[in-house]
């Protein structure tokens, strides 16, 4: 089923790519930097956890919010593969759907993995110090969260034929589920509708993975937020791998 060499060499393609575009890495930091120095200091006296302020509530939160904003983006560049013919001449090599779609979400994982090495960077001098192991756990949690949201922009980026499609698609997606993930507040103590929703979002059990390892709290227990992402990562390949059979049927 899977062609590991052109897996390989899909990832190497994109992560060429992804190095090229230095001021997309340095961009992509900027708003979760805001969340994190302007709003994480500016309710600094409010955090739900006793022992840690509410720069350090938030930064798990802000985390995932970089890996969301990294990886779903990363669905454009199927609309720009569509344009420049890449896609096409992909879909002609004797690769199954099955393959090309993983060398695509391999590629997105890796910007979304980096974009949270940076970030812990920054939070580890300016916000909490980090052991090893929490640095190590936090990377390793964050795996299964950049495949789960490539994968999701890799879908939308199948269906979209337009850069402007995708972008209203993206707004109106990420944003959403940023919010009501609990990012920026307790779910514990938030409105019954907040509570139901977060149920659905798959970002909430990210944040909240992530918010205990880093800071040994979350509102679910650490296996079942870490079942339902890897059940949301089944759903998303099977989704992905059916859009991508359905980009052949075009073509």
């Amino acid at each position: 089923m899977f062609n590991f060499p052109a897996i390989y060499a899909l990832l190497m393609r994109e992560a060429l790519i992804y190095f090229r575009e230095k001021e997309r890495i340095a961009s992509i930091l900027v708003s979760p930097l805001l969340f994190l120095f302007v709003v994480g200091k500016g309710l600094s006296g409010s955090s739900p956890v006793e022992g840690y302020s509410y720069q350090q509530f938030i930064f798990p939160g802000i985390v995932v919010m970089v890996i969301l904003f990294t990886s779903i983006t990363y669905g454009l560049y199927i609309i720009w593969d569509k344009r420049l013919d890449f896609l096409k001449e992909v879909l002609a090599a004797p690769i199954s759907r099955t393959t090309l779609f993983m060398g695509k979400a391999m590629g997105g994982m890796l910007g979304g993995i980096i974009e949270t090495l940076l970030l812990l960077a920054i939070g580890m001098a300016f916000v909490m110090p980090l052991t090893l192991w929490k640095l190590l756990l936090c990377l390793a949690a964050s795996v299964p969260v950049a495949y789960m949201i490539t994968n999701i922009g890799l879908v939308i980026g199948a269906k979209m034929k337009s850069m402007e499609g995708f972008g209203l698609v993206m707004s109106f997606l990420t944003w959403p589920m940023f919010f009501f993930s609990g990012a920026l507040f307790d779910l514990a103590t938030a409105a019954p509708y907040i509570r139901l929703v977060a149920l659905v979002d798959p970002v909430t059990y990210a944040v909240d993975l992530m918010r205990y390892v880093l800071i040994g709290y979350g509102y679910f227990p650490p296996l079942l937020s870490l079942g339902a992402l890897l059940g949301f990562c089944a759903v998303t390949t099977a989704l992905g791998v059916a859009a991508f059979g359905a980009i052949q049927q075009e073509k």
